[in-house]
């Protein structure tokens, strides 16, 4: 979904070291990057890599598809459920309460040592990136409670340490949205692989009582239950071409 906007495709090595070639050089990879660990051990390499995806995702403009799901979430009851942690579906508007994100969010810090704080807005926060080695330079953020190392309040790879406080209202949201609406509940899954099959696996069990999937994947859209409707297209041009569809039955 974020890729039509821009983002960068984290799947795959060579996709993620095209998009941070530092990191290549390093022959580091999301995954190992992706790890908590890097806060207590080398918080330069840590943040240099949140900090440069926290900017990026403040400057990066929801692509049309967004607009596209907003009308149809005005014409129908709608929540969305997301394994990105871009904050991309609130900055199309939808509103925070309506958007589940089951791995947090990059736009809430948390305390590394967990004091007791909680999660607050990365609003104000500014990391300096040096562009050729991808690392922080400069003053790291900091938890306001006890003046320790803050991180981005995600879940990260092999991540124990994940205060999920921000996260949890919406995700529970959106189960009761669906014990609500499950009878007639159909799915739009876009993008969803199966390295993380969180989203996918999420998708198969809220329409398995109709059958209502549509399964949106350039790479993998296949539905294995045979239950669905998978389409190998991009996101973006894929929602415009079904909401054509729609307006003119």
């Amino acid at each position: 979904m974020g890729v039509d906007s821009g983002l960068p495709d984290f799947r795959g090595g060579e996709g993620f070291w095209r998009a941070y070639p530092p990191y290549a050089r390093l022959g580091l990879n999301f995954s190992e990057l992706a790890d908590p660990e890097h806060f207590a051990d080398d918080p330069g390499l840590a943040w240099g890599f949140y900090g440069h995806r926290l900017h990026l995702y403040r400057r990066t403009d929801p692509h049309p598809g967004f607009a596209v799901l907003q009308r149809w979430a005005r014409r129908l009851p709608a929540n969305v459920f997301t394994s990105n942690v871009d904050g991309q579906f609130q900055r199309a508007g939808f509103a925070p309460e309506d958007v589940a994100e089951v791995h947090g969010s990059i736009h809430h810090l948390q305390c590394l040592r967990l004091c007791g704080y909680g999660v607050w807005p990365a609003d104000d926060v500014e990391v300096t990136i040096d562009e050729d080695t991808m690392r922080a330079v400069g003053p790291l953020p900091r938890c306001p409670g006890c003046g320790g190392l803050a991180r981005p309040s995600i879940l990260m790879f092999g991540d124990g340490g994940w205060d999920d406080a921000q996260a949890a209202p919406a995700l529970q949201r959106h189960v009761d949205w669906l014990a609500e609406h499950r009878s007639g509940v159909a799915v739009v899954e876009l993008g969803a692989g199966t390295a993380l099959p969180t989203v996918r696996r999420r998708s198969e069990l809220a329409s398995a009582a109709t059958g209502a999937l549509v399964r949106i994947n350039v790479r993998e859209p296949q539905v294995r239950h045979g239950r669905g409707t998978g389409i190998p297209a991009p996101a973006a041009a894929t929602l415009a071409a079904i909401d054509e569809a729609l307006q003119r039955s």
